[in-house]
């Protein structure tokens, strides 16, 4: 690269804002970030759900039609194939980049892996999970879970990099990989300028609980509404309102059918929306599902309510539910509808006062701010380009 060039880099990912979801707002960051410290950014992506605008920034985004489920979201071999094929013609006639960086899942991994291996391109892996290991915890088994094992850990021993979001992420690549992979965990965190204490609220809307994310076996969003059922008739005037999609989402509509109005199903919608109704609920609602090799995963979306001023109830296992209990962050409690139901009748009977609103949004901005993460993030990424800054 001469000292006049700048650097290229490309993103390839089957979400990107303005969809919902931590992958989304972690790769649009990350974007703004490559391009702040002058970087010049191709985003490779899907065509988002309709409804949902196309969002503007300094880097140029492609995007191009996806078969989504019947829950709008790319997950699913279908789905994958449907935005991996076209992958594989969209890098390999993109102008050459310096350095392309590529999200799960592996089976995307692996066309950037062929791509960035014909064209001579290194490649960076940015892990929010581990595939094989999630996948083998909600029942994939023999030749499938195999394949996608071996796929997974060639796509990471062939990256120039690996980023992790945590600890137990970068733990988990280290025993795929044999203990042979140098991995950088940059952190995970939240978009401290969209998700804050300030701004609109929905205190016009009464009492409720928000539930915002993807609702998927791995999240188990279902001990919420069982949860709900046992206090919601004691407690007629509070409501539980669930934002996303998910494979879950059809059984948790016929779980929650009985309680009537006091649940609602609202579809995906913008960081900003989310974060207006987080700063009046009585707290933010996050998971995860012990026993489905998702253990070690740290749900981001507990800390979007948190910057948004919404205490959390975290129910699962995970780091979160330790950094929610020595920081007084709400409540931690097991993944059963009992005790979830405790948590929620302790913050009707406890509403959190404006003062406290105000820390909890501090505290996420110190610690866990998506700018820091994707600039860590975006250095690793631009120190494989020779002569970048």
């Amino acid at each position: 690269m001469t000292s006049h060039e700048a650097p290229t880099v490309a993103i390839a990912s089957r979400i990107f804002a303005p969809e919902v979801g931590a992958a989304a707002y972690r790769l649009e960051a990350l974007a703004n970030a490559l391009a702040c410290q002058g970087a010049e950014v191709r985003v490779i992506t899907s065509r988002p759900p309709r409804g949902l605008s196309q969002l503007s920034g300094n880097y140029d985004v492609r995007r191009w039609p996806v078969l989504r489920d019947a829950g709008g979201n790319v997950r699913g071999y279908l789905q994958y194939l449907s935005f991996d094929l076209p992958l594989f013609f969209r890098l390999l006639l993109l102008p050459r980049p310096h350095v392309v960086v590529v999200e799960p899942p592996p089976t995307t991994g692996f066309v950037v892996k062929l791509v960035c291996r014909l064209r001579k391109i290194p490649y960076v892996y940015f892990s929010a999970d581990v595939s094989s290991a999630a996948a083998k915890g909600i029942g994939l088994k023999g030749p499938a879970l195999r394949l996608l094992t071996w796929m997974e850990r060639s796509v990471l021993s062939s990256a120039a990099a690996v980023l992790a979001v945590s600890e137990g992420v970068r733990q988990e690549i280290q025993t795929l990989c044999g203990g042979q992979r140098d991995v950088c965990v940059v952190g995970t965190g939240v978009d401290t300028t969209t998700f804050s204490s300030e701004g609109p609220n929905k205190a016009q809307e009464g009492l409720y609980f928000v539930y915002a994310g993807t609702m998927s076996e791995i999240q188990g969003a279902r001990v919420f509404i069982e949860a709900f059922s046992l206090i919601a008739e004691r407690h007629q005037d509070t409501r539980l309102i669930m934002f996303g999609q998910g494979v879950e989402l059809p059984a948790l509509k016929e779980l929650a059918r009985p309680l009537g109005s006091q649940v609602e199903f609202r579809p995906p919608t913008s960081g900003v929306e989310v974060a207006s109704w987080f700063r009046s609920s009585l707290a933010n609602l996050a998971s995860v599902r012990p026993g489905k090799g998702y253990d070690f995963a740290f749900a981001t979306k507990a800390l979007a309510g948190l910057a948004a001023g919404s205490p959390a109830i975290y129910a699962g296992v995970g780091p979160m539910g330790q950094l929610i209990d020595e920081n007084q962050l709400g409540r931690s409690c097991d993944w059963t509808p009992e005790g979830v139901a405790e948590a929620l009748e302790e913050m009707i009977a406890s509403p959190v006062s404006s003062a406290e609103r105000a820390r909890l949004s501090a505290w996420a901005d110190e610690n866990f701010s998506l700018q820091s993460v994707a600039r860590r993030a975006a250095s690793r990424v631009l120190s494989l380009v020779p002569g970048a800054r």
